[in-house]
């Protein structure tokens, strides 16, 4: 990494901190903070369920896509200059966010948000770098790593606080005053990079591999309300998803400088550190974008009141951070990692046993559950891929494992919210061909007599619910047949040595 040296003190490194401390923030605030006003976006944009989850695959999918070139694009045209181009690019985009009156509308702007969004963590992090000594880089990355998990921390809660009290576009309108205050710090304060000439970038692998990938997520996103394969845009993106990713296998192997070198792949504990990555990555967004809605439609929870219950999570996930980041440098990291599986699987199997009469402490109890698994799965599992992997390879390895964090992400949340959309149908058709007249049960409460306009109402409103309680409980045991395989694949992993230990840059697996 370019910048100052480490032995050079950089003026006003408090400020510039601070304000690489609200950009990361901002990012990471972005990414969960519309979960809780989902219902109400839901509602304003004339959208399904299925539908308006693509307020959250499509951020997550582009900042996955966008962040390979960020490394590239930071020596080629100085990393000041791109920092804030993105800044502003990613403020402008949360205002248009907030203004959006379609569904087409939102989704394009989220898509831009992502886009320039995905270079503010690795560059908040390298500037970071680079402005403390070597000495004070440990507790930098502490207090920037913090940072970063205080965004899914008050998401939620912050999303359904200023939903309730305004609306939900001031979710997106929060971050105007933020963005301008950073402009402004880093503008004046942070130190100018060179940028290097003549420097090349894998455009084509770049190219096909943004094409798979963003092939992939239009055809999960849009199968539901298409009939899949029955439609000729899904076989159309499915075919270039496939013809997308197979060119970026044969192109990493043939091309003589790709952007992800093959080697990387030969490492086993990286490789099986990557799936296991993307098997939680699933989980780690779509729980959150199924307990939201959970909490406000079938709980009947005020917006804000969901908002403060998921809070715990980020609360439990930063704590088992700390103490599994600590004890797996002292013992086998691969046990902290399974005991974070069991306990995501604990919690999702305890979510499976919920009703619309569930206490907010059986819900505080587990989501903080949830969150502690997730992170005693993070710092351990980033302990194990890095392990063994050539120093010289960290870089790219810490790009695969965002890569494929974000991509579970937004696997998990459009698989999710298309089998709930198409099972509480199956489970509504179900459930009312029991329904007739002739009921013994229904006799005895005329106000369900289905014979009437009243009564015909009340009980699809019953019958929908239950449909949609029983689907809600199918995409809990979803996730857990998910996470279980993980379990598994730690037989493949091999332990590292007490002196292995994570790059600095791998430390981040929240944002």
């Amino acid at each position: 990494m370019t910048g100052a040296a480490p032995f050079e003190k950089v003026p006003h490194r408090a400020l510039i901190t601070l304000c690489l401390m609200i950009a990361t923030l901002m990012q990471a605030l972005d990414s969960t903070i519309a979960n809780v006003a989902l219902p109400y976006m839901q509602g304003s944009l004339s959208a399904t369920y299925d539908e308006i989850t693509w307020v959250l695959t499509s951020y997550v999918t582009a900042a996955a896509i966008m962040t390979a070139p960020v490394g590239w694009m930071a020596m080629r045209f100085g990393r000041k200059r791109l920092f804030l181009c993105c800044l502003i690019g990613f403020t402008v985009a949360s205002m248009m966010c907030g203004a959006a009156q379609t569904l087409p509308q939102m989704v394009v702007f989220r898509l831009l948000q992502g886009v320039f969004g995905a270079a503010l963590v690795p560059l908040s992090q390298s500037t970071m770098l680079d402005i403390y000594p070597h000495e004070m880089r440990g507790s930098a990355m502490a207090i920037w790593g913090m940072g970063v998990m205080v965004g899914p921390i008050l998401g939620p809660t912050l999303g359904g606080y200023l939903t309730e009290m305004y609306n939900w576009r001031w979710v997106f309108y929060v971050n105007l005053p933020f963005g301008v205050l950073a402009v402004a710090g880093l503008l004046v304060f942070m130190p100018k990079t060179q940028p290097t000439q003549g420097m090349r970038f894998d455009w084509i692998g770049f190219a096909v591999l943004a094409m798979g990938v963003g092939a992939l997520q239009m055809m999960l996103d849009r199968g539901q309300n298409q009939d899949w394969f029955n439609s000729t845009e899904i076989i159309t993106e499915a075919v270039l998803a496939g013809l997308g990713i197979y060119l970026f296998i044969v192109h990493m192997l043939t091309a003589p400088k790709p952007f992800l070198p093959p080697v990387i792949f030969k490492d086993v504990n990286f490789v099986v550190s990557v799936v296991l990555m993307f098997a939680v990555g699933m989980v780690l967004l779509a729980s959150s974008a199924l307990i939201a809605p959970w909490l406000q439609n079938l709980a009947n929870f005020p917006v804000e009141t969901a908002g403060l219950a998921l809070a715990p999570r980020g609360v439990g996930t930063m704590a088992a951070m700390l103490i599994g980041g600590r004890l797996s440098q002292r013992h086998d990291p691969r046990l902290f990692i399974a005991l974070g599986v069991l306990l995501l699987c604990y919690s999702l199997w305890g979510m499976t046993a919920w009703t619309p009469d569930v206490s907010q402490g059986t819900v505080v109890i587990n989501i903080i559950v949830q969150g502690a698994g997730l992170g005693f799965v993070f710092i351990p599992l980033q302990v194990v891929a890095f392990a063994t992997l050539a120093p010289a390879l960290r870089a790219d390895g810490t790009s695969v494992m965002s890569l494929s964090r974000n991509i579970g992400s937004a696997i998990g949340v459009s698989v999710t919210s298309a089998l709930l959309t198409r099972n509480s149908q199956i489970l509504h058709e179900q459930i009312g061909s029991y329904v007739t007249p002739f009921s013994r049960a229904l006799q005895q409460v005329p106000a369900l007599n289905p014979a009437t306009r009243h009564g015909a109402a009340m009980l699809d409103q019953i019958i929908q619910q239950q449909a949609q309680i029983i689907a809600y409980i199918d995409d809990f045991k979803l996730l857990i047949f998910t996470s279980l395989p993980a379990l598994l694949l730690l037989l493949l992993l091999r332990r590292p040595s007490r002196t292995a230990a994570p790059p600095a840059d791998a430390h981040v697996g929240m944002d």
